[in-house]
């Protein structure tokens, strides 16, 4: 589309809002004349509406987002630029994950609801039902992946060398330097207690009845996902999972998964490492699979919790009296497999890549609670804690280095440092990008937003 065909739309989309206001005040006025919706801005052919920049004002303070400067003017040239974003990410055929969309929304509707205090009352806020919330959101949660989809494009070719890392922090005073969180290494030995075959027996018969009941027509398959399945990435949406390739599913799961061909048919029990489930095929495409699942954890009784502890503690008793050493353990007995042939260590994977070093925030509550007063080469009582998976296990942790905070220095940090350099270097590329897209695009804004002090230049003309 051509600029003048951009300004020709502009012109009418400015119109008809003008025109939707003249003949319907009680649509687009207050009773006192106030004018509830406008565009505001225009970018290419995107118009941007005083709704969405509330829109926006609303979620940014449920997220505890802060802006830079002047919120009214921030705000929408934030939405601005994700236009821009996103309008090359659709050119340049950026995919997004549709799991990961799903469990964002799902993330974020748990917490309002908590924040709120239920479903009815997050619905009566909004003025919408929980179906339509969460079709907004996911529309909101696909752009703001496809942006930044459009961002590690852009800035995936960007390296930094350790001479241009020194030389950045060569003259920066020291009270500038970043300030490094103490950090932990800890080696981890789980033992998972024992489930009753009685247990077992009842979560199968509860699956049995519910593939009893979506035979004979009693119940639907995503009515009994909502009410009973213990997946909440999934109950909410009648217990569907979105198109998922193979690799990405528990083995066990993927095997009966990937074996269904009608859709009218419940599949046998499966037992993965989250549990039990009942499944049902919804659509094939290519090698990614999309079905609907309901999930029962069996609970596990105190007595056995109880005998797991006692074990951990017997294990621990040795491992002080040096009988054999705590890594001999980790990969003799745990029942870890993430950690089993590391010596227990466990592995924090971040957006740099993996290391064996955490924040206490980003350790599991019960494991950082264990190792926050431990000394280095100290090993904790027994405790139990949810993993992962959802599973209830017990576990001893040993506290194998701790680095205390401090200031970042090139001998000791240089990876965090280069990652400050590299920061510095992606913000430039994407700023850069921002301001040359502005120049080649169509934009009007509203006179009021013209003596804003912008982030980008370019904007009024």
């Amino acid at each position: 589309m051509n600029r003048r065909m951009l300004c020709t739309l502009a012109s009418l989309v400015a119109l008809a809002v003008q025109a939707q206001g003249q003949k319907t005040d009680s649509i687009s006025k207050t009773p006192t004349g106030t004018v509830v919706d406008e565009v505001i801005w225009v970018v290419g052919d995107e118009a941007i509406l005083k709704s969405d920049v509330e829109a926006t004002r609303l979620q940014g303070m449920q997220e505890g987002m802060r802006w830079k400067g002047d919120p009214d003017c921030a705000i929408p040239e934030q939405i601005a630029v994700q236009k821009l974003f996103l309008n090359q990410a659709i050119i340049d055929s950026v995919e997004v994950s549709e799991s990961d969309i799903a469990s964002s929304v799902e993330q974020y509707l748990d917490n309002m609801i908590n924040t709120i205090g239920s479903r009815e009352k997050l619905e009566e806020y909004h003025k919408k039902n929980i179906s339509q919330i969460r079709a907004e959101l996911r529309e909101s949660y696909r752009e703001r992946q496809l942006v930044q989809g459009m961002q590690q494009k852009l800035t995936k070719n960007i390296t930094v060398t350790p001479a241009e890392v020194r030389r950045y922090f060569k003259d920066v005073p020291q009270d500038s330097l970043p300030f490094v969180p103490t950090e932990v290494e800890v080696q981890i030995v789980t033992q998972t207690p024992r489930v009753e075959q009685e247990e077992i027996n009842r979560v199968k018969d509860e699956l049995r009845s519910y593939t009893d009941r979506i035979n004979s027509g009693e119940a639907s398959f995503q009515t009994l996902a909502r009410l009973y399945s213990e997946d909440p990435g999934t109950a909410r949406r009648g217990g569907e999972l979105d198109y998922t390739g193979r690799g990405m599913l528990d083995p066990a799961f993927a095997n009966v998964a990937f074996s269904l061909s009608d859709p009218k048919r419940v599949s046998k029990i499966v037992e993965s490492e989250f549990g039990f489930h009942i499944i049902q095929l919804i659509d094939k495409r290519g090698d990614k699979i999309k079905v609907r699942h309901i999930l029962r954890k069996p609970v596990v009784s105190d007595a056995a919790i109880t005998k797991a502890l006692e074990r951990l503690d017997s294990l621990r008793a040795d491992i002080v009296a040096d009988k054999f050493p705590f890594e001999a353990a980790a990969s003799v007995v745990s029942d870890d497999k993430d950690t089993r042939n590391n010596n227990g260590l466990m592995s924090n994977i971040t957006q740099e890549g993996r290391t064996s070093r955490f924040k206490l925030s980003e350790l599991p509550a019960e494991v950082a609670k264990a190792v926050d007063t431990l000394q280095v080469g100290a090993i904790s009582r027994p405790f139990q804690m949810i993993n992962e998976r959802g599973k209830t296990v017990c576990a001893i942790v040993k506290l194998k280095n701790r680095v205390e905070g401090h200031k970042a220095t090139i001998t000791e940090d240089f990876q965090i440092l280069k990652n400050v350099v590299m920061g510095k270097r992606r913000e430039q590329v994407l700023h850069d990008w921002v301001v040359k897209r502005i120049k080649s695009t169509y934009v009007r804004i509203n006179d009021r937003y013209r003596n804003c002090d912008f982030e980008y230049e370019g904007w009024v003309r």
